[in-house]
């Protein structure tokens, strides 16, 4: 590449390939619109900022030192943090653990249920119990 060259950039998340729900997806026990569901979920999640940082942020290094105070949230970050916390609202206590966990954390399914006191094999029914949740308060349409 030659300096000058137009570079396309572009906004990697995730891999879809290794997430959970798409493993789930391939073997037929999440339908297309439960996975949509869980995909805006995850975009919200990521747009709010709110997932767990490895580097450090440069985009928030103090301009001055004149404590400025904190970075302010775009309003991209507080629609995003709104829709997440609606959505995880929506779908009530107990199912938006799991939620947050699988989707937006990227943990599978028996890790899940370790971490939260479930017997073997509960994750992939309260799951899709929560993703339908997902699926009515997004609007879409569940052909079950």
């Amino acid at each position: 590449m030659a300096p000058g060259d137009a570079i396309d950039r572009a906004l990697v998340t995730v891999n879809l390939a290794e997430s959970p729900l798409a493993w789930l997806v391939r073997r037929g026990m999440v339908t297309a619109v439960q996975f949509q569901a869980s995909e805006r979920l995850r975009h919200d999640f990521m747009l709010a900022g709110q997932a767990p940082r490895v580097t450090m942020r440069w985009d928030v290094a103090p301009i001055s030192r004149s404590g400025g105070g904190d970075h302010d949230p775009t309003t991209a970050q507080i629609g995003a943090r709104a829709r997440f916390d609606a959505a995880v609202t929506a779908a009530g206590p107990g199912l938006s653990d799991v939620l947050w966990r699988v989707i937006c954390m990227g943990e599978g399914l028996e890790t899940a249920e370790r971490a939260l006191g479930w017997p073997n094999r509960a994750g992939k029914l309260v799951l899709t119990l929560a993703l339908d949740r997902l699926v009515t308060h997004y609007g879409l349409d569940n052909p079950r």
